[in-house]
């Protein structure tokens, strides 16, 4: 059987996908998008899965295309009509459920890329990064020019786009590309921290509407914004989870949430 590329473990609510081609810094190869693919939709249509992290295995979390053994054919000319320079369906942003990357190490082209999908990135200060698409001949992917000047601005993304160049963990903090910045070793403890936190204290279906409202705003003026803000306040006031909300925070105690994102969701979504 062909290796997957990447492992999938689920534990107390979180799912931890991990990039799993230490040796060539977890290079990207289709096999490792069909099964980090394969995850997320899974992780969207399972209830038990409250969060998911992804992480590169050893020292990188994805040091960009597989190079070999095609070498300067990598990027040939596609033969196949199906092809698209975002492999990875359903992204991370249409899952239901936040999607944190830990980022333990070198993230380069399609590697930084992916990262961008999710929703929140947490970064080895050490690691090095950079959208380096330009410099191979080809241009940045997995919805990029959308993802980037959503993080950081019109500005900011057309000079890293647009020159390719390389920067620390630490600067990607300054940026605007990542939520923070820790030692290499903390990144995947950091982001399974938020993970658990997560999985505990926030309502699952309050969460997956939100971010679907999040992600989707930039297409809307604020008029439609608060038109939907209402419509999904609708959807949630008076049911179980706005009142146990309430109770746990008045009783301090751990919350028993009941309504779910594949149960309860809105049908015109």
């Amino acid at each position: 059987m062909e290796e997957p590329h990447a492992r999938v473990e689920t534990a107390d609510g979180v799912m931890v996908v991990t990039l799993d081609r230490p040796e060539q810094l977890n290079a990207f190869t289709g096999v490792m998008g069909a099964t980090l693919s394969r995850a997320y939709a899974d992780a969207d249509a399972d209830d038990a899965v409250r969060a998911v992290v992804v992480t590169g295995a050893g020292r990188a979390f994805c040091a960009g295309a597989d190079f070999e053994p095609s070498g300067g054919d990598t990027f040939a000319a596609p033969s196949d009509e199906a092809f698209t320079a975002s492999p990875i369906d359903p992204p991370a942003w249409k899952v239901r459920k936040p999607v944190i990357a830990a980022i333990n190490g070198h993230a380069i082209g399609i590697g930084l890329t992916l990262a961008m999908q999710c929703d929140l990135r947490i970064v080895a200060e050490e690691a090095w990064l950079g959208f380096v698409q330009v410099r191979r001949g080809v241009i940045p992917d997995a919805h990029s020019h959308w993802t980037v000047p959503r993080a950081v601005g019109f500005a900011r993304a057309a000079e890293l786009l647009l020159t390719g160049r390389t920067f620390t963990g630490a600067q990607a903090v300054e940026l605007g590309l990542v939520n923070r910045a820790l030692p290499a070793g903390q990144v995947l403890d950091g982001a399974r921290e938020i993970a658990r936190d997560i999985v505990v204290n926030t309502a699952p279906l309050s969460v997956a509407l939100s971010k679907r409202l999040l992600w989707s705003s930039a297409a809307f003026d604020p008029d439609e914004v608060e038109r939907l803000e209402t419509e999904f306040h609708r959807h949630v006031m008076g049911k179980a989870d706005a009142r146990e909300g309430v109770l746990v925070w008045l009783e301090k105690q751990e919350p028993r949430w009941s309504l779910s994102p594949t149960d309860d969701w809105p049908g015109e979504l």
